[in-house]
């Protein structure tokens, strides 16, 4: 007998009970576990994307009452001190005033606080390594990076040719002078000027506004950098630079040259508090999963031989210049940055280290202290000027 359409329609149905009544367990775990899927895609691509999601991280942040606070507190604090010494073989550097003193601190939010010599220009030296690997980081991607430049600390001082010759691959990492020569000549193009202009293009990004050279302090250091000659000279010796040799060693010292206030730098290193994006022009500077490599490089490298000691103190990612400045992120929070001349043996700034090692403390940011941190934000304002 053939069957009717309502007879077909009978036997699928029928067909379909056992299922349903056999396997309703299974049926609704497989329901359940698409909708938990969907859930984790959805929240990986909101971590991924370019646009900003700070909210996911801006817990804990202090008042604006507590970090003027504890801003006043640092500054007149460590104002006094007058251990360490300016950097003698910049002549340049030599004569800037020891008295200059400021400290900035730029939110993840966008809000600036600042006192002392805040707004006092001076050349950026040894922080603009942070800025120019990030940005050869972002164009050759993490693996490249670790091949060609490296990324270990050395324990050695940031001019040293024994670390290359010590060092089997010939590889440093980009915080010391070798590592970063070697990280400028493998910014990409086809002439030095538009390499140059990738490297002030992305320091004006990450400040959020245009930047430009000191050309005395530029002059100055192109007419006494004689280790630095060395350097690239032995560099190219193995085969370590991406470019000309002395082509990458002049754009080495234009960016060193790049002038900036402590401002500047609390904002270029709050855009990395930021994942990536400049808290005041809201422009993706560098893609948010190359931040913990720059700010990890910068915990194991960012101080020279004092890096393991700052860590140990400190706990924070950090770095400093010859001329004065120290930048510290406390990562989805906020960023310090400090001026001030005189140096300590390693080159330091003595009196910005003190800094932000008082403000770290005060604010309990740690990044290795975990829930204490909360703790003690609560309960600064309490505590006065103790």
């Amino acid at each position: 007998m053939k069957a009717t359409p309502f007879m077909q329609l009978r036997l699928i149905l029928l067909g379909l009970i056992p299922l349903v009544l056999i396997s309703p367990a299974w049926s609704y775990t497989k329901a359940k576990q698409e909708v938990s899927d969907l859930k984790t895609r959805n929240f990986l691509t909101q971590l991924s994307t370019d646009t900003p999601k700070t909210d996911l991280y801006k817990k804990d942040i202090p008042t604006p009452e507590t970090f003027q606070q504890v801003l006043k507190e640092a500054y007149e604090t460590f104002k006094g001190v007058n251990e360490g010494k300016n950097a003698d073989y910049i002549p340049f550097l030599a004569k800037a005033d020891p008295n200059l003193f400021g400290i900035v601190i730029a939110t993840v939010d966008g809000k600036v606080y600042e006192i002392g010599d805040s707004k006092y220009p001076f050349s950026m030296q040894s922080v603009s390594k942070v800025f120019t690997f990030a940005h050869v980081l972002q164009t050759l991607g993490s693996t490249a990076v670790e091949e060609k430049i490296g990324v270990n600390a050395t324990g050695l001082p940031f001019n040293s040719l024994i670390a290359i010759e010590l060092n089997e691959t010939r590889s440093v990492n980009p915080l010391v002078n070798a590592g970063a020569i070697t990280t400028v000549s493998f910014v990409p193009g086809n002439t030095p000027e538009d390499r140059w202009n990738q490297i002030i293009g992305t320091m004006s990004d990450f400040a959020g506004r245009p930047l430009s050279v000191q050309e005395e302090v530029y002059r100055s250091e192109s007419e006494t950098n004689l280790r630095n000659r060395g350097i690239v000279q032995l560099l190219d010796s193995y085969k370590k630079l991406g470019s000309d040799p002395l082509e990458s060693l002049d754009l080495y010292t234009r960016q060193c040259s790049i002038e900036v206030t402590a401002r500047d730098l609390a904002l270029m290193s709050a855009t990395l508090a930021n994942g990536g994006v400049n808290p005041i022009t809201s422009k993706r500077v560098l893609a948010q999963n190359y931040v913990p490599k720059v700010l990890a490089v910068m915990l194991t490298n960012g101080l020279y031989e004092d890096s393991g000691t700052w860590a140990y103190q400190v706990g924070l990612p950090a770095k400093s210049g010859v001329s004065g400045g120290i930048i510290a992120v406390v990562p989805g929070k906020f960023a310090i940055a400090t001026y001030s001349p005189p140096l300590d043996q390693a080159g330091n700034s003595f009196r910005g280290q003190k800094a932000i090692e008082y403000i770290t403390s005060k604010l309990g940011v740690n990044i290795f202290s975990g829930a204490t941190s909360r703790t003690q934000v609560a309960s600064y304002p309490k505590q006065g000027g103790q």
